[in-house]
């Protein structure tokens, strides 16, 4: 009797071990990787540590690719019935996600005083692009805007200032003359990868939005948008201070790096990968200024998926608060050089600490008091290649800048009627 009492309290401890790592909640993040910044092994310890103080959790991180790779993938895996609770998707994808019903708003699943202060804690700008129809789809994460890096050492060889980079169109275009010669363009716009992100900035700078607020309208063929892609022309075929035909995205930091032009305007997500490569004094900048000063936003935000159940879907809220607390935060914008997205981020001993020994790391952040949401509509990724297209078209001069634009307008108003 002794004995099968004892042989049933060693079968009960095992089943209830059993049962405890059944009871454990597993997430599955698939995460984009094809950006600046040594961003695997940033996250692996983050997740790590979010995994060490929550130990009924388990993170499985899939890094997916870019932002495209990633979501397509993402979505695959939840039409196969893979599991897939949570990713970091473009911000501008919230649209397509929120029309396919496959995202849940985090004010639906936050439920205290200090979750609703969490959510309500997130810098304004970052938040406009997962903000829609009076939810908050999106939560900010992989962040930033874009910013221009210049060479102060090709600065002063050229006799420019090397505290005072341009400011202006005028000023851009007169100190690109000044540093180009025949090993050198004074300045790269990448228009290759997100052409229409770079575009944005341009018609920002000139006084107009692409889009309307409620991703409904675009406004392609107005002339200010026109006006912006000719002097983007301009700066190759008339000024000869840039390439002809397009710039790449994904070699641009390294020309930058190898001394193929004295300005570049990139994503700050760049930023640490170029002050631990450069050989060079360098600068970051805002972007300069023609009607105004303007970036659009960039980056990726949280999302969390509908058909994951409510268990998971906390797991995912506890495991996104922590990845977006301020310390966290503040460690990836130093490791990555993409913005703390809070406020509180640049109050935490460490990057206050970081942004004084490197000041350039507060420009991104600063330029956010002229940012506005990234380019986003219904059928965003369908309205985007028309317009990525029109932009290339005109850049290699296919066609003018005024037609290849008449033609994306013509193909948004046709995307977009249903939704209006």
């Amino acid at each position: 009797m002794l004995r099968f009492s004892s042989a049933a309290l060693v079968f009960g401890a095992s089943t209830l071990a059993f049962g405890a790592a059944q009871a454990q909640t597993e997430l599955t993040m698939y995460y984009p990787i094809a950006v600046g910044g040594p961003l695997t092994e940033v996250v692996d310890g983050i997740v790590a540590d979010f995994e060490e103080a929550n130990p009924d959790i388990d993170v499985n991180a899939i890094y997916a690719g870019n932002y495209d790779d990633t979501r397509i993938r993402a979505l695959a895996a939840l039409q196969s019935g893979e599991p897939a609770q949570l990713a970091v998707m473009f911000s501008i994808d919230a649209y397509d996600l929120i029309e396919q019903d496959l995202i849940v708003p985090f004010d639906d699943l936050v439920e205290t005083e200090e979750e609703r202060a969490w959510l309500d804690g997130f810098y304004p700008a970052l938040m406009a692009n997962g903000t829609i129809e009076g939810h908050i789809w999106g939560v900010p994460f992989q962040r930033s805007t874009i910013v221009a890096y210049y060479n102060k050492d090709m600065f002063r060889a050229a006799g420019l200032d090397p505290e005072q980079p341009p400011a202006t169109w005028d000023e851009m275009v007169e100190m690109s003359r000044a540093l180009t010669d025949e090993d050198t363009y004074g300045l790269m716009i990448p228009s290759t990868g997100y052409p229409y992100w770079m575009f944005q900035a341009l018609a920002i700078q000139n006084g107009m939005e692409l889009m309307s607020d409620d991703g409904l309208t675009t406004y392609f063929d107005d002339p200010a948008v026109v006006e912006a892609l000719e002097f983007w022309r301009s700066l190759s075929v008339e000024h000869g201070v840039m390439p002809e035909g397009t710039v790449e995205w994904g070699t641009l930091r390294q020309a930058f790096l190898e001394g193929q032009t004295a300005m570049m305007w990139h994503s700050t997500g760049n930023l640490t990968a170029v002050r631990d490569n450069a050989t060079f004094d360098f600068g970051v900048a805002m972007l300069p200024a023609n009607e105004r000063r303007g970036s659009p936003t960039g980056g990726g935000n949280f999302y969390i998926f509908q058909d994951a159940s409510e268990e998971e879907q906390q797991a995912a809220l506890e495991l996104i608060k922590f990845m977006t607390s301020p310390e966290q935060a503040a460690r990836w914008s130093i490791a990555t050089g993409y913005m703390g997205v809070s406020p509180a981020a640049y109050e935490t001993e460490a990057l206050r600490a970081y942004v004084e020994e490197f000041p350039p790391a507060l420009v991104a952040r600063d330029q956010l008091e002229h940012a506005v949401a990234e380019f986003s509509t219904f059928e965003t990724a369908r309205v985007r290649e028309g317009l990525n297209n029109a932009i290339q078209a005109a850049l290699t001069g296919e066609e003018t800048p005024a037609e290849a634009l008449a033609e994306a307008q013509a193909a948004a108003d046709r995307l977009l009627s249903t939704y209006r």
